[in-house]
């Protein structure tokens, strides 16, 4: 039988206790600033981690560190193109990483302002992803450029850019162009709707995006004590492509090391953090894994970064 008055205690004071008065949030106020909402959050847990992220966002951009955007589609769909302009501009972001899908719905916001097809119905008939304008502009651009040499998205965006689209101005693709930032797009065959149309070229597209893998991998290289690698979204492909540049990079004699990266995410997505947050950063660096809808974590992210600027 167990004595329940023979066991030991000791006052809660000696104890080291993880969270105190000083990390609580502090009271909701109207008409608060961002910056007094910012700064009245928690210092705890994911709010704590938040704000590490945004601080090394800051200091890599103030020591001319890399900062390198991976997102997939949904993010472009979600109407987040105005933050990720502004922090291009703001010369936070110094090269992007997009899947396949991610090129489609940004030429669509250019070309008509709009974009995400009814996937369920129009799969119905067949209609599913065979719009005419967006799989002939953008197979042409990636065939033109990898013709010349070319990466897949600069190709891309360089058409873009080039062109009379009415709403270009808010594509990420263009804008990247024209403030001289990396896009590299990598794209799985067959998962793109563009695939299914007679204008697509897999060869063609494969040479594209290879070129853009080893242009990705040649920015990694300044990721180097002091750089940040942040992924929205995208679940498999950017993860497992940034994994095999980032081994390219150390096996080719750099040291990749002693940086932050950051996954967000709507759910805990496997890949995503063992090759974006806990693996890369295991001979030295920072990692977060941060959970919540794209459409609020990036302007709350891209504002706490803008005000400390």
């Amino acid at each position: 039988m167990i004595n329940l008055n023979k066991v030991k205690t000791y006052s809660v004071r000696e104890r080291q206790s993880k969270v105190k008065l000083a990390d609580f949030a502090q009271l909701p106020a109207k008409h608060k600033s961002f910056s007094g909402f910012y700064n009245s959050l928690p210092n705890i847990l994911k709010a704590k981690e938040l704000r590490n992220v945004a601080d090394d966002l800051v200091r890599a951009r103030k020591r001319g560190k890399a900062v390198i955007f991976m997102a997939g589609a949904h993010v472009i769909k979600c109407g987040l193109n105005p933050v990720l302009i502004e922090l291009i501009k703001k010369k936070v972001i110094t090269c992007i990483a997009l899947n396949g899908a991610g090129i489609i719905h940004d030429f669509e916001i250019a070309f008509q302002g709009a974009t995400s097809e009814d996937v369920a119905e129009n799969l119905k008939t067949g209609k599913f992803g065979m719009g005419r304008e967006t799989a002939e502009f953008i197979n042409t651009a990636v065939n033109e450029g990898a013709l010349r040499g070319l990466g897949l998205g600069f190709s891309v965006a360089q058409k873009i850019a080039g062109s009379a689209l009415r709403y270009k101005n808010l594509s990420l693709l263009c804008n990247a162009y024209k403030y001289k930032v990396p896009l590299c797009v990598f794209v799985a065959i067959g998962t793109d709707i563009i695939h299914q149309h007679p204008s697509f070229n897999a060869g063609l597209t494969g040479e594209a995006s290879h070129k853009d893998f080893c242009t990705l991998a040649g920015n990694i290289r300044f990721l180097n004590k002091g750089g940040v690698v942040l992924n929205f979204g995208s679940s498999v492909i950017l993860p497992e492509v940034f994994l095999k540049a980032l081994n390219l990079c150390r096996n080719l004699g750099n040291q990749v090391k002693d940086f932050t990266s950051a996954n967000f995410d709507m759910i805990y997505q496997y890949r995503a953090a063992q090759n974006v947050v806990n693996r890369p950063t295991q001979s030295g660096g920072k990692g977060y894994y941060i959970i919540g809808h794209h459409e609020i974590m990036l302007p709350l992210l891209a504002q706490a970064v803008i005000e400390k600027l």
